[in-house]
């Protein structure tokens, strides 16, 4: 009777231990994501502060990415590690490579790619949050070289995320609006970002921040 009951005990253990095993969450994305596993990047912060046993922080970001690079390399990347939630955040290089090299991405383009990228998620059963690119460029009056292209593209991803029921971390309103009240110099980085893009010490808490939020709620 006696082993039984222990064995028993044991059944439910081992059974318990793999019911509730921790959320697996991918960020994926690009340069920004890539850093954000290294000590202060917003992945790490977030290590630091969700539970282990309720979360496995994962980071998937290369730099110089775009969203179609995204969709190539999803499978070896992502679907391989057998997310339960996948953070996507691009846009930024999407933007920014029109001006600096010519090579960005057109809008029609963004928003099948990007499509695309969600719909492959949800037929792998995956749980999908969507961010917006959050800056190029600090300046609050609007004339950060990017900012029209910026708003244009973060609005694609507002649309999407209405589209498909898709938990939504705003970054761009967020340092849009963080922005407005600690940059009263109008300087276009030194805020939030070390270079206008990559996130600082502030940034990359801030970012910690928005992303806790949700995480919590899409577990």
């Amino acid at each position: 009777m006696r082993l039984l009951l222990t064995s028993a005990i044991g059944f439910v253990l081992a059974l318990t231990a793999f019911t509730f095993k921790p959320t697996r969450v991918i960020f994926f994305g690009d340069s920004i994501t890539q850093a954000g596993v290294n000590s202060g990047g917003y992945i790490d912060r977030l290590k630091k502060v969700l539970p282990a046993d309720q979360f496995e922080l994962m980071g998937a970001g290369i730099g110089g990415n775009k969203i179609y690079d995204l969709f190539l390399r999803m499978d070896d990347d992502v679907l391989a590690k057998q997310p339960d939630v996948v953070v996507i955040w691009v846009g930024v290089n999407d933007v920014w490579h029109k001006a600096t090299s010519g090579t960005g991405t057109d809008p029609d383009k963004f928003v099948k790619f990007y499509e695309a990228v969600i719909k492959k998620l949800q037929a792998a059963n995956v749980r999908v949050v969507l961010c917006t690119p959050a800056a190029i460029g600090e300046k609050t009056d609007m004339t950060n070289q990017q900012d029209g292209d910026l708003n244009q593209y973060s609005q694609f991803i507002r649309d999407l995320s209405k589209k498909y029921n898709l938990p939504l971390v705003d970054l761009r309103k967020a340092f849009q609006e963080y922005d407005l009240k600690n940059n009263p110099e109008n300087k276009d980085r030194g805020i939030l970002t070390t270079d206008r893009v990559h996130l600082n010490d502030v940034g990359n808490q801030f970012v910690a921040d928005q992303m806790q939020k949700v995480l919590t709620t899409a577990k």
